[in-house]
């Protein structure tokens, strides 16, 4: 089923029209999917069914996200660091991942989802890498939300790998040291092909980036909840994204610069996520 055909209730479908709407809806999310583990563990439950358990607000997320035209979601999925917890849990990770793409992908196609991902992907088991590749390849046409997976992944790395590149091209010639622009440098990063962040989500309470976006978050929103991952669902989603839609977004401006005449009012704002109470 498409997810546009699916019911909602008055409240949610209300909600999404806002949304939709909004001139303030931001283009790019990216959410820091912490807490799995804590989830699992005040539940007296192993970690891995926490992270099973995560799996359910994937995929709430990434269909609230499609249904009320985000265009790009970045999901903060496997670190570089993650790689040092222990090996049966990484390897439960992996597993989860490769039967996510399996199951979810003529789903994720079937309304329009491009996938992508970051980080250092040939690290990954065979197996994973193959499906993930595999997915990328059959949605590459696709023209609706972009869903990237941060895998083995790590915002350093990322620009170190970037400077060692931009390193070579001016020993060969092809650039100058005088061409290094803002712009240059972000054409060099993995995530080159989307826009900056506008929204950046955090679960669990934790008020950190944890080497995720660094260079790309510099304007970014922060929402941070002390929800855990496995709790956070759409009208979860749709609460962070009211509350974006009343931030002030000054990129080094005066107050009395920016245009205020976009925001909703505020008591629409609160109505509104009251109804998602």
């Amino acid at each position: 089923m498409s997810w546009s055909d699916e019911p909602v209730s008055s409240d949610i479908e209300q909600i999404q029209k806002v949304l939709r709407a909004s001139q303030r809806l931001p283009r790019h999310v990216a959410a820091i999917m912490d807490g799995n583990g804590r989830w699992a563990e005040v539940r007296s439950m192993p970690r891995f069914e926490g992270h099973r358990a995560g799996m359910e607000s994937v995929r709430s997320v990434v269909k609230a996200c499609s249904q009320v035209g985000i265009e790009y979601l970045t999901l903060y999925a496997f670190s570089i660091e993650n790689w040092k917890r222990p090996a049966p849990e990484v390897r439960f990770l992996m597993s989860l991942l490769e039967s996510y793409l399996r199951k979810e992908l003529d789903e994720l196609h079937a309304n329009n989802v491009r996938i992508r991902t970051i980080g250092k992907t040939n690290a990954l088991p065979r197996g994973v890498e193959k499906i993930l590749q595999k997915a990328i390849d059959r949605t590459a046409a696709n023209d609706g939300l972009t869903l990237t997976l941060a895998l083995s992944y790590g915002a350093r790395w990322d620009i170190q790998r970037a400077m060692q590149v931009i390193a070579l091209d001016v020993r060969r010639g092809k650039l100058s040291p005088e061409d290094l622009t803002e712009q240059t440098i972000s054409e060099y990063l993995q995530t080159s092909y989307m826009p900056d962040p506008d929204l950046i989500i955090r679960t669990s309470g934790e008020i950190r980036l944890s080497n995720f976006l660094l260079w790309e978050a510099a304007y970014a929103e922060l929402y941070v909840t002390d929800m855990l991952w496995p709790d956070f669902r759409d009208k979860d989603l749709y609460n962070a994204l009211l509350e974006y839609t009343q931030r002030e977004r000054r990129f080094g401006k005066t107050s009395a610069q920016v245009d205020q005449g976009k925001r909703s009012p505020q008591t629409t704002m609160e109505r509104l996520r009251n109804a998602l109470k």
